[in-house]
């Protein structure tokens, strides 16, 4: 009997094992063939090329950015060759025949002007040479030509002259997108310029002149105060990066306060709350200073007592929620609604509308700043601030040029 089990053992486990590898392949396939029918196989390869060809074609149209996503273009038309030029020359040329470039580079000329496509036969004395025809589809960008890409082959196809034509739109879309990106990078450095010609002159002369009083009577005082005044203005004007960390920002702000607690002495009173897991969140350069100093003017304007300033920076889960509120004057809410929409302008500093356009530009609508003022009730500003947003990293740390 124990013979027979053996015997039995012996026979099953083959079976075993085969029926477990047939369900591993089944469950989990090897390879694209697992994805289902010939059609599908099909789409998800091209849509796979075509997403592999995406990244370099964000950055432009440069030398770089066509030879890293030419392979995979030429992929996706299944050509012999495939090249991209700007305006001034063949920037890549993948496959074989390139020996056409400086025909092909004569050709563009027209299409490069006019925007329109064309096909026309190459001009060849190299026997085995297997390009006899070229397909241009200008590739275009707010209706302005960048430049063209061009599918070679062995002979004329009105579906590839149909292909070429798509895939060069595809290709134009994402020069769109790079385009746009680089419109968003301009905006944000304009808005950071923006930001640093309207520090305040008052802030400086004041800075100085508090500086100036205390040479005689207090030499060691003035020293940290142009100390103070040095690391403030060195941030402010830093050149590397439109991100810096929420540690960087806030060490800014207190040099800033420090030089205003200089001037206002005990008239001004600070209370800075601030968890330690938020610290290294990123943000836009120049973010919250601004509004620290509003909350300054704002807190002092009008008052001969005491004004208080509270600013606090918490964990919110995947935010860092930053709140700066004071106890001053305040603001009618809607003339601050018209001032968030720039149809005026703030009576002096620095209006509160560049910083609500630049947390909007980053981060989306849902991330502007959210007010709650009223005349008499001071200003409570919330700037809710993502940990991980795609783009949103910190140049460095504070003083490093």
């Amino acid at each position: 009997m124990s013979g027979f089990l053996a015997g039995l053992c012996v026979a099953v486990l083959p079976l075993l094992a085969a029926g477990f590898w047939l369900g591993r392949r089944t469950a989990r396939p090897q390879h694209l063939g697992g994805l289902g029918t010939p059609v599908e196989h099909a789409t998800f390869q091209t849509l796979h090329t075509a997403s592999l060809a995406t990244p370099p074609l964000r950055a432009g149209l440069t030398e770089e950015t066509a030879r890293k996503s030419a392979r995979k273009l030429r992929s996706l038309l299944g050509t012999d060759a495939l090249c991209l030029a700007d305006h001034k020359e063949v920037l890549v040329w993948d496959g074989v025949g390139a020996h056409h470039r400086t025909e092909i580079m004569e050709r563009l000329a027209g299409p490069l002007e006019t925007g329109r496509g064309e096909a026309f036969r190459l001009s060849c004395d190299t026997p085995d040479c297997t390009v006899r025809w070229a397909v241009v589809a200008p590739l275009t960008v707010d209706d302005r030509v960048h430049g063209a890409l061009v599918a070679c082959a062995p002979r004329e196809s009105a579906v590839l002259v149909r292909a070429a034509g798509e895939v060069a739109r595809w290709v134009s879309v994402q020069l769109e997108l790079a385009d746009l990106d680089q419109s968003r990078t301009r905006l944000i450095e304009a808005e950071i310029k923006a930001l640093r010609a309207q520090i305040s002159p008052h802030f400086i002369f004041n800075s100085l002149a508090v500086i100036a009083s205390f040479v005689r009577t207090d030499p060691e005082r003035a020293r940290e105060l142009l100390l103070e005044f040095a690391d403030f203005t060195r941030y402010s004007f830093r050149r590397h990066g439109d991100f810096t960390t929420l540690a960087d920002e806030l060490h800014a702000i207190d040099h800033y306060l420090a030089l205003v607690r200089a001037r206002f002495g005990d008239r001004l009173a600070v209370t800075l709350q601030v968890a330690p897991e938020v610290l290294p969140v990123a943000l836009p350069f120049l973010c919250l200073q601004p509004l620290v100093e509003n909350a300054v003017k704002h807190g002092l304007e009008g008052k001969s007592d005491k004004c208080h300033i509270q600013i606090t920076a918490q964990d919110a889960g995947a935010e860092a929620l930053v709140v700066i509120e004071d106890d001053g004057a305040g603001m009618d809410p809607g003339l601050l609604r018209r001032i968030l929409a720039r149809e005026v302008s703030p009576s002096g500093g620095i209006g509160l509308s560049n910083v609500d356009e630049r947390l909007r530009q980053v981060y989306g609508d849902d991330h502007g700043l959210v007010i709650e003022t009223a005349v008499g009730a001071g200003m409570k500003i919330t700037v809710r601030l993502p940990k991980y947003q795609p783009g949103v990293h910190s140049a460095g740390l504070l003083g490093r040029e």
